[in-house]
């Protein structure tokens, strides 16, 4: 083009990426710096500066929804792994950033092909707070320290180059792909009822902010150093998210220290406009207080169409598109997009894309998240003992159903039909006619087949017609006729009857759990391309499940007793609205969080573990009082806060898990932290630590563990004050009948 890059500031590797970046944007007149500020930048021809499309996906593998991404004949598809909230199931943090590593393999390899961009909108951190939610599916589920834990693998996953996984200035760390956390937040209701994400104001109190909601975006920006956050459509108490100084500048950029940029959730600002219709603004006035807050790009036209004029008009600095436009250029240039790759994957290309190890790795993180929840002695079965199973039910063929939204196209598929017939010989009828199931007259052949068979799989649940972005659901039933079908089938079974279920919240059959005809439940999630063959693989033994339920799942009427709009985790007695999640609700429910069965049994004894905490207290820490159950408690100082704590002592314990069953298998070990019995309005239990133990049949395997005391029994009060209260706390591990615990005295002199 003629220029000469040597007087070119941005263009001198030698300078920082800050400098550099100022450069470029001070080259720019106003009218090209709007023109960058949409998801699809329109690039700077006199300057060589090209355009860029920033919006690319990679939920769970490189997804062609967006703008950026797309196959073709030279990668026709990617690696499918399962839906979010399956892998979360398997509690295995490495999987997660295994998966991370791969998936972003895989997206430097399109860029460099001309497929993909670099910055990749995910994962979606959003706590699971009602049963309801369409996009439960991908999530990793309700507990928002598990799905902080996710964001923080999952992210360093995508982002990390090796050898740069720290660095004393972050804004110069390389980056392998861009990942950013969504959608903050608060955010969980999509359509339900006539209420929708683009008019719904969350009305949070600061202790459901500060003790569930913030959790994962925090983790996820301080512990995975992620290199953007999207600002979720809805308002929190009465403020667009995208328009909330307070939540952007001063809490993610400034409190927590984003080295990275903002973005808003595609036609954020737009929806401000017409729906919100906050302050009854004009779009200058909606572009200028979105950037006065922080947000740095608009996916969407607003900026691009209406920056100029809130500039010229004088309702924002120029300087604040200037800082806009920085935050961006700077991750630009830790990816490499200026200079070439910063960590040798230009290398990467079409051969990097559906390789054989991604796909193995699809399929065992399937295998990882597969829950059993029930099992009468049933499976695995002997596939050598069988001469046909009848396979049936709405999902026996499924294929699209298996890999969910944000998806792309599979490098293939092995559907649940084709994963059993690769063990024994099959006779699939499909007992329904899809999901919906409201033709009751396929069910006699399916029963038929069952009454044939020597053993019996039905697949049924639902998928992205009942559950989905946009689309919440109003009970926690299977459609249609499919309750019918599994009972006629069971019923007419000469064999064992084992139910998978397809789904990503929970669905109540509590029919099936209670039928002694149906022997064995399985759920499988969305478990990705590779699904059918790993379900095949879980059914005859050849993997032992060890996943555990990332989502409680209710009884059917927990929906008719309060609304999906009150956002409040506690009770809220008055109403006689419910809690919600594990660690406020005290109902009957089919199945709790964290729930899973094995084909073995597991036991544990703690080996070692700190059990007392004294500070000793100076003039300048002060004792703050507590709510008690009991009006006549005492306690001389009943909490300090944590910030006024050195919040340097730890508990460490170790945990001997020992398998007394007849078959070796990995074992998800839980632990939750249970504060003073005394306290009032606090959780049930919090899971505080967790890790994936393999243990050999017979043998033992150690969980170390070291829990920071301030983080993990700490409380968060009504004004918003995070305390560590005095009392006698309880760690907990495992649950139910299993469970080992002991006690962690805190005094304070």
């Amino acid at each position: 083009m003629g220029l000469d890059v040597k007087t070119l500031g941005f263009c001198d590797k030698s300078l920082s990426y800050e400098t550099r970046s100022k450069d470029l944007v001070d080259r720019m007149t106003l009218a090209e710096k709007v023109l960058q500020l949409g998801d699809q930048a329109h690039g700077v021809d006199r300057l060589g500066l090209p355009p860029y499309n920033w919006w690319s996906e990679a939920l769970h593998g490189v997804s062609d929804f967006g703008r950026s991404t797309h196959f073709d004949k030279t990668v026709p598809g990617a690696t499918s792994f399962p839906t979010v909230i399956l892998t979360a199931a398997s509690f295995n943090e490495s999987l997660w950033k295994n998966i991370g590593q791969v998936v972003s393999t895989e997206a430097r390899a399109m860029y460099n092909l001309g497929l993909a961009g670099l910055t990749f909108w995910s994962p979606n951190i959003n706590v699971v707070r009602d049963p309801r939610w369409g996009r439960a599916l991908e999530t990793p589920g309700e507990d928002p320290y598990v799905v902080g834990r996710y964001a923080v693998n999952y992210v360093r996953g995508l982002q990390d180059v090796a050898g740069h996984e720290t660095s004393a200035n972050l804004n110069a760390r390389p980056l392998k792909v861009s990942s950013c956390c969504k959608h903050y937040t608060a955010y969980d209701v999509d359509a339900w009822l006539g209420v929708d994400r683009t008019h719904f104001d969350a009305r949070v109190t600061t202790q459901d902010m500060q003790e569930t909601f913030q959790v994962p975006f925090e983790m996820c920006v301080k512990d995975g150093d992620v290199s953007s956050v999207m600002c979720s459509y809805n308002r929190i108490n009465g403020v667009p998210s995208c328009a909330d100084n307070r939540l952007l500048s001063e809490t993610v950029r400034g409190e927590w220290d984003l080295h990275g940029y903002i973005v808003a959730d595609c036609d954020s600002l737009e929806v401000m406009h017409h729906d919100h219709k906050w302050l009854n603004d004009e779009p200058e006035d909606a572009v200028a207080q979105t950037l006065e807050a922080g947000l740095d790009l608009d996916c969407g036209v607003y900026y691009t169409n209406y920056a100029f004029a809130a500039v010229q008009n004088g309702r924002v600095r120029e300087t604040e598109v200037d800082k806009a436009l920085r935050n961006l250029y700077v991750v630009l240039m830790r990816l490499g997009f200026f200079d070439g790759s910063p960590g040798g994957y230009d290398s990467l290309g079409k051969d990097d894309v559906c390789a054989k190890d991604h796909i193995e790795l699809a399929a065992q993180a399937a295998r990882e998240g597969i829950v059993l929840l029930k099992n009468n002695h049933s499976l695995p079965w002997n596939h050598q003992k069988l001469k046909k199973v009848a396979v049936v039910g709405p999902h026996a063929n499924a294929t699209a159903a298996m890999i969910g939204n944000y998806a792309g196209i599979p490098c293939r598929y092995v559907a649940p039909k084709e994963g059993i017939s690769n063990f024994v010989s099959i006779d699939y009828q499909m007992g329904c006619d899809g999901v919906a199931c409201k033709n009751e007259t396929f069910i006699y052949n399916a029963a038929m087949a069952a009454k044939h068979a020597d053993a019996t799989v039905i697949f049924a649940g639902i998928d992205l017609s009942v559950e989905a972005e946009s689309l919440d659901r109003l009970d926690l039933l299977l459609p249609g006729y499919q309750t019918q079908l599994i009972n006629q089938v069971a019923e007419a079974s000469s064999g064992p009857v084992t139910l998978v279920i397809l789904s990503a919240g929970g669905v109540d059959i509590s029919f099936a759990k209670e039928n002694p005809k149906i022997s064995a439940i399985l759920w499988a999630g969305y478990p990705g391309g590779e699904g059918g063959r790993a379900i095949a693989d879980v059914i005859f033994g050849h993997y032992n499940p060890g996943g555990r339920l990332p989502l409680t799942w209710y009884q059917s009427g927990y929906v008719d007793l309060l609304p999906m709009t009150s956002m409040p985790l506690r009770p809220v007695d008055e109403l006689g609205y419910p809690g919600r999640t594990y660690r406020f609700f005290n109902g009957s429910v089919v199945y709790p969080f964290g729930y899973g069965l094995s084909y073995s049994n597991f036991t544990y004894s703690i080996n070692s573990a700190r059990q007392s905490l004294s500070t000793q207290l100076s003039s300048l820490q002060h004792c703050l009082s507590m709510e008690y159950n009991d009006d006549d408690f005492f306690q001389p100082c009943p909490a300090v806060r944590v910030d006024d704590l050195t919040c340097n002592s730890t508990i460490d314990f170790e945990v001997e898990v020992s398998n007394v069953g007849g078959r070796s298998g990995s074992h998800v070990v839980l632990v939750y932290a249970v504060l003073p019995l005394e306290l009032k309005d606090t959780p049930a239990k919090s899971l505080v630590g967790f890790q994936r133990v393999f243990v050999d049949a017979g043998g033992s395997s150690s969980a170390k563990f070291s829990v920071n005391a301030c983080k993990s029994l700490k409380v968060v009060t009504r004004e918003g004050y995070v305390v560590l209260p005095a009392g006698e706390h309880t760690i907990s591990i495992g649950d139910d009948d299993g469970s080992v615990s002991f006690p962690v005295q805190v005094n304070y002199e």
